[in-house]
């Protein structure tokens, strides 16, 4: 593969110009998993001073139970989630790792203000558990991912609080290539109660492997002709990424907010909320740009927009990833989450595949795709999962690239391919806030309640009802206290119909709910 050039300077990554593309790369070489390297090339690191003392003694920690959610860990930096948690949850990691013949556990993390010591004292809990640990640093979520391919090394853990509020933090986990999610991670609590760890003394590595990264996707991705691209990474952890891996794929690139501020100073980094996007539009309109591309917190979520300023919804995406993974792959099956619109499964069908929806999560999708075999996934909230070409993890940066290629292939204006895709009336993502560790229990009570003439009901994730004119969806986040909604249908009047049956069924669960339609 051939070298990647250095992101060019910047006095000011909020308004960066755009800047000639280096020559284009190589065509395509051979999938990435065939350049995977079995060895661990990085020279031992100092230990970082000032370590909390660390104890072989076994813990009987009463942690949180709110921490343990179905995808992940997540909680509030000093409340629910300190530095003494996070060590007993290394130490648990690195005692199910070694149960599952494991002795390297890569960790990153991303850019909050608290990752330095939640990673140091998850590190530590590793090691006294008697893991090898190799610190990647401040890196993309999907960076952490490549690297447990790339280095052979199986298990990584990520230090990330994804889209949730500066004070959050949290961790995302692979153990022998499996991501964790529910009762794994249950398991992991259960662990900590018990005081079931291993006893050892683990090394400590550093290394830098964003540059493998961005060589290994360029020489799998080509760009047939420059883009002009704007780059909105939300000052999260994609900034330190996603501006050099689009130039070293020959796109022009206009950054914004690519600089790491965990206290993310402009908007939150979470491009499935408009209101987010509302820089990157102007942006891409006053460049007069190709495409604009958000990236969440953590790099694992893409949102798009489109040279009119529209926004591409992860659904409407889908179609274009789903057609090019098919070109080469009838018959593949493609998942998607229940939040996508049905036009999905229908051009997926048309075009020769097999569509699946599934249960939102992102731990859930990759455990979906091993178990079938599927080729590709995707989930309204903009996790995108390529195993055609890649690994079979959610890569924005990954999926950004992808989206270059499939467009730069194309005769005609991005806007023009966008606009040719199946559409229809349909809402973002909406929420309902609730108390606490309540959600689940209230979507239990609507299911008991939920009468739906005439609709086809999916209730693999909360409930969904499909009629002939359109469809209602209402769900528990797995991630934050709070129902998502989102309703699709043929035209307004049916759109509106279909909340107002949805409206009346959560006003009898509960009449002091604040309904956000």
């Amino acid at each position: 593969m051939g070298s990647v050039p250095p992101a060019p300077p910047s006095d000011d990554t909020s308004t960066a110009a755009v800047v000639p593309p280096p020559p284009a790369p190589a065509a395509a070489a051979a999938p990435p998993q065939a350049a995977t390297k079995d060895y661990f090339t990085s020279l031992r690191g100092p230990e970082q001073e000032n370590q909390p003392q660390r104890s072989q003694e076994n813990s009987t920690m009463d942690v949180p139970d709110s921490i343990f959610r179905a995808y992940d860990i997540r909680g509030v930096v000093g409340d629910t989630l300190t530095e003494e948690v996070v060590y007993d949850i290394g130490r648990a990691l690195g005692s199910e790792a070694f149960a599952r013949g494991q002795q390297t556990v890569l960790v990153g993390r991303d850019g909050r203000l608290s990752g330095p010591r939640l990673a140091e004292s998850l590190s530590n809990g590793l090691r006294d558990a008697g893991r090898d640990v190799i610190d990647i640093g401040m890196v993309p979520t999907p960076v952490l991912y490549f690297a447990t391919h790339y280095l052979n090394a199986g298990s990584g853990v990520m230090v990330t609080g994804s889209h949730n509020p500066p004070e959050y933090n949290g961790l995302k986990m692979v153990l022998k290539g499996d991501t964790l999610a529910e009762d794994d991670i249950q398991s992991l609590k259960r662990r900590i109660q018990k005081g079931d760890f291993t006893r050892g003394n683990g090394t400590l590595e550093r290394q830098d492997i964003v540059g493998d990264y961005i060589e290994t996707i360029v020489g799998d991705v080509t760009v047939a002709r420059p883009l002009n691209v704007v780059v909105d990474c939300g000052n999260g952890v994609a900034g330190v990424a996603a501006p050099r891996l689009l130039r070293a794929l020959g796109c022009n690139v206009t950054e914004l907010y690519c600089d790491v501020d965990g206290s993310f100073p402009h908007h939150h980094p979470d491009p499935s909320q408009p209101e987010n996007l509302q820089d990157l539009i102007r942006a891409v309109q006053t460049q007069g740009a190709d495409i604009g591309l958000a990236f969440d917190g953590d790099g694992d979520r893409l949102g798009v927009i489109d040279a009119a300023g529209h926004t591409i919804w992860p659904d409407r995406q889908m179609m274009l990833y789903a057609r090019d993974v098919l070109s080469r792959n009838p018959g593949a099956q493609i998942i998607f989450d229940v939040k996508c619109s049905r036009n999905l499964s229908r051009d997926i069908a048309q075009h020769g595949g097999r569509p699946m929806m599934w249960r939102t999560g992102h731990s859930l999708i990759k455990r979906k795709m091993k178990e079938t075999g599927a080729l590709l996934a995707g989930e309204m909230s903009g996790h995108i999962f390529f195993k055609e070409r890649w690994f079979g993890f959610d890569d924005a940066l990954y999926t950004a690239a992808r989206l270059v290629e499939i467009l730069a292939k194309e005769n005609r204006p991005p806007r023009e391919v966008f606009a040719a895709l199946p559409d229809a009336v349909a809402t973002p993502e909406l929420r309902i806030e609730l108390p606490e560790g309540t959600q689940q229990t209230f979507m239990n009570k609507l299911l008991e309640q939920a009468e739906f003439e005439g609709a086809a009901l999916t209730t693999i994730d909360g409930l969904r009802a499909d009629f002939q004119d359109g469809w209602g969806l209402v769900r528990a986040s797995n991630t934050t206290p709070a129902l998502i909604l989102r309703f699709e249908a043929n035209n307004r009047a049916a759109l509106e119909r279909i909340q107002s049956v949805f409206r009346a069924l959560l006003v009898q669960v509960d009449p002091d709910l604040r309904i956000p339609f």
